[in-house]
């Protein structure tokens, strides 16, 4: 990985040393000046960062204690700042994003959970939900508690097929929530030669030449014929119609 395949997703399997190395690589790229904020900005989504204006080492310590790493970036071609560098934890469930939810574990998770819940599963609101289904296989279950592990229940499937779980009590029952990574999707790609993307490019430009095609007037569908069609068209002999029918015939062709 380096600054320029650096994204907002793949900067959480990051830790603060692969910051500086990443930096330090990328000191000899001429475009590292130019886009300086753009690097800044990935890496600041999925870190704190400080700069050290004063040098000292009571200063250093302080920022060690709080768990950053510090070193030199470049930040131009002659100038070097030191940097307090420190991912940000995922602690609540308001820590959680599209770009991280697929970087932490299950196990991880049912912990963010188990931290910032108390009222279950549907006391989270929907755009959390969505993060979270978004990276994980969710189900849930509400059940007695002397039922909840019951010997071939739910429970005891979910589990055993590699689900993490988190128990809320809920007076003499128990909200199970089970959580599991889902795999990542794969989307198939077609890649295409110059030479074909010619032909398609030719393909999806073609006209289509429909000046021999009959005219809609020509051509005869019947299929087309409507109830109305069918009853101007059909021959009756008057004779052998009652009164009543031959009225109604007349009438018709009156209107």
């Amino acid at each position: 990985m380096t600054l320029k395949t650096l994204n907002k997703s793949n900067v959480w399997d990051l830790q603060e040393n692969d910051i500086f190395r990443l930096w330090e690589s990328a000191e000899k790229d001429a475009d590292l000046k130019d886009n300086m904020r753009h690097y800044s900005d990935i890496v600041r989504s999925a870190f704190d960062i400080e700069e050290i204006k004063i040098d000292k080492p009571e200063i250093i310590k302080k920022y060690e204690a709080r768990g950053f790493k510090v070193g030199f970036v470049r930040t131009d071609e002659s100038t070097k700042v030191k940097w307090a560098v420190k991912k940000r934890p995922i602690l609540r469930v308001t820590d959680l994003t599209y770009e991280n939810i697929r970087h932490i574990t299950a196990a991880k998770l049912i912990e963010v959970l188990d931290r910032n819940f108390g009222g279950g599963w549907e006391s989270l609101s929907q755009s959390i939900k969505d993060i979270i289904e978004s990276g994980f296989d969710i189900s849930t279950t509400t059940l007695p508690k002397d039922r909840l592990r019951k010997p071939g229940g739910m429970y005891e499937k979910k589990v055993n097929d590699g689900f993490e779980v988190l128990e809320i009590s809920k007076g003499s029952w128990v909200e199970a929530i089970f959580a599991k990574a889902k795999p990542e999707a794969e989307k198939p790609r077609r890649l295409f030669s110059d030479e074909e993307k010619e032909e398609k490019d030719e393909e999806d430009m073609e006209i289509e030449d429909h000046y021999n095609d009959p005219d809609d007037e020509d051509t005869y569908d019947e299929d087309m014929l409507t109830e109305e069609s069918y009853r101007t068209t059909y021959e009756t002999n008057p004779e052998d119609l009652s009164l009543e029918e031959a009225e109604e015939i007349s009438d018709e062709y009156d209107n």
